[in-house]
């Protein structure tokens, strides 16, 4: 990598707003392209046989899994996303450290051509030559005092000039690591996207096979599903042992959390208008003073656990054995959360899906 002023910058620059565009949270799917409309009788010919309504627990499963994947997808989306911003920012401060690290080596090497120029001026003889030529003794050990900070003068600026040559090739040397690993987080994220649109299209696709009082029956087995799910986590007993008050900044980040309910899941966002669950939870807490990591898997790896009879609102609950969805527990064992593309920030049972954990950020 080049040690150019412009070239280093600009290319730094460059990096940042790629990084941004990539993260634009305007890119959640694309709507399918309208196709050419069909005669009644090609349209009946051509469309897919409806499940029949027993199989519907079948097409139930099968969405859950397809809209777990793309959770675990956005997840990896959201970390490639994070690391993809922290490596152009370490990229723009090594350009402005190279920048820095070359003026200064162009300084030094003015000093030393000034010092080459001033020996040439007086003849060519170094000090020390001219000293032992001189007749007179007290001039001599006056100027022998002169010769060795001279001399002294002359290492520590070759020296400086050897460290500063130094600092700008390991300098280089970091910005080059950090583009390749710029690219591999690219290339990481790109894949997260296509698969995340291809679990969502694939999901989608399935849904639009039913017929809309099947579309009505199938959103009351997520319910029953998700409702027989809470009740078997209450008759635990559970919810007797609970009895935690929120902190400060706990108050503060169920607030932020409440206040974004009925806004629409999309991944990769975090807020203002649309998040995805841990955006919504990373910016709750962030609201609060207290920042924590963007993705689920990060928030269950680096915050404190705690056990669920000691869970308090503002705390978070992690959910299925991959890590791969959070929501923020709020007392009276409910969550908020941003469930899945085509729903909203809401409310739903802490027990509603399979609890993997809880984190507490501000233990």
């Amino acid at each position: 990598m080049g040690t150019g002023k412009r070239g280093l910058l600009a290319a730094a620059v460059t990096v940042v707003c790629a990084v941004t565009v990539l993260s634009a949270p305007g890119t959640a799917f694309a709507s399918p392209r309208p196709t050419p409309t069909a005669s009644p009788s090609a349209s009946r010919s051509a469309s897919p046989a409806l499940p029949p309504d027993k199989d519907l627990e079948k097409v139930r499963e099968k969405l859950d899994d397809l809209y777990h994947d793309a959770a675990v997808a956005t997840d990896e989306y959201n970390a490639a996303e994070e690391k993809a911003d922290k490596q152009s920012a370490e990229i723009v401060e090594l350009a402005k450290k190279i920048v820095a690290g070359q003026k200064k080596l162009d300084t030094l090497k003015d000093r030393a051509g000034a010092a080459a120029r001033a020996q040439y001026r007086g003849g060519g003889l170094p000090d020390a030559a001219k000293l032992v030529l001189s007749d007179d003794p007290e001039q001599f050990l006056d100027g022998a005092g002169r010769v060795l900070q001279g001399e002294r003068a002359a290492k520590g600026l070759i020296a400086e000039m050897t460290r500063t040559q130094t600092d700008l090739k390991s300098y280089a040397k970091d910005a080059s690591a950090q583009w390749d690993k710029l690219e591999a987080n690219r290339k990481a994220k790109a894949a997260a996207k296509k698969k995340i649109k291809q679990q969502i299209a694939a999901a989608e696709k399935l849904e639009n096979r039913l017929a809309k009082k099947q579309k009505e029956k199938l959103a009351e087995l997520e319910r029953q599903a998700a409702a027989k799910a809470q009740t078997a986590w209450l008759d635990t007993g559970v919810l007797d042992e609970i009895k935690g008050k929120a902190s400060g900044q706990g108050r503060k980040a169920v607030e932020f959390a409440t206040h974004q309910m009925g806004k629409p899941y999309v991944w990769g966002a975090e807020g203002p208008r649309s998040y995805d669950c841990s955006g919504l939870t990373s910016q709750a807490w962030a609201s609060a003073g207290h920042p924590i990591p963007r993705t689920s898997q990060e928030q269950w790896k680096q915050l404190k656990h705690v056990d669920v009879k000691d869970m308090r609102p503002g705390d978070l609950i992690i959910y299925f054995d991959d890590a791969s969805h959070v929501a923020m527990y709020v007392g009276d064992g409910a969550i908020i959360h941003a469930p899945r593309p085509g729903r909203t920030v809401t409310l739903a049972g802490a027990g509603s899906m399979p609890i993997l954990g809880v984190v507490r950020p501000d233990a």
